[in-house]
């Protein structure tokens, strides 16, 4: 086993969905960072990153956060850093929306015309016929939301090759915690929804150990 794959093995195997951290231990300015990086660099569909991380520090805004979020309980109050990770609404990924021409096209990837304008034409054919998403405010919104997933992944396991326990959470009143974030001006609705959260800090206590189905169940070869 090389050194990578064991430093891989390694940490899938310290990651478990930590449902309380100790208080008293807080993550470096410096491992954090390398954290948020893991999410900024992910992949996305199209290369859109349509995706904010909304880093929650403050102890008032997390007790509101916890009146709505059933599934943080233990982490809200104890977490060392909580993210909000929010996806972009539909709206804002529309093939002709500012976003995706001025911000992403333009000013990120840096494409001429010559390449934005078919590269826009094929996005645009993806989502009204081979995904079938224009029109469909839900699928639009989960779609997006997926990609979130894919940095929110990225994360816990850069955090695991940190020593750092981390807990993604979905058990919160969706429509309340918006209502929360927009309430104190940090989440526009009508361009951002929350996708999903995740709190990071240091183990309270040892875990139980690891359960997974076996490699045999879970994977399919076709030769």
């Amino acid at each position: 086993m090389s050194h990578i794959t064991d430093m891989l093995m390694k940490a899938w195997h310290f990651r478990h969905a930590c449902k309380e951290f100790d208080p008293k231990k807080k993550i470096s300015d410096a491992d954090f960072h390398t954290i948020l990086e893991g999410g900024r660099l992910s992949p996305s569909s199209f290369g859109f990153e349509p995706w904010q991380f909304l880093v929650v520090q403050n102890h008032g805004l997390r007790e509101k956060i916890r009146a709505v979020s059933w599934g943080a309980q233990h982490q809200l109050p104890t977490a060392s850093h909580f993210v909000v990770i929010m996806a972009r609404k539909p709206a804002e990924l529309e093939p002709d929306s500012p976003y995706i021409q001025d911000t992403i096209m333009r000013d990120t990837q840096h494409l001429s015309e010559d390449i934005s304008g078919p590269r826009t034409e094929k996005y645009r054919e993806f989502l009204d016929k081979d995904f079938a998403l224009t029109g469909n405010e839900r699928a639009g919104f989960e779609w997006a939301a997926r990609q979130c997933y894919i940095a929110l992944g990225n994360m816990m396991t850069a955090a695991a090759l940190l020593g750092v326990d981390s807990c993604p959470i979905e058990g919160f009143r969706k429509a309340d915690l918006e209502d929360v974030l927009a309430r104190e001006d940090l989440l526009d609705t009508a361009r951002w929804g929350v996708a999903c959260m995740v709190a990071f800090g240091y183990r309270a206590r040892e875990p139980r150990a690891k359960t997974r189905r076996p490699e045999e169940a879970v994977v399919r070869w076709v030769q």
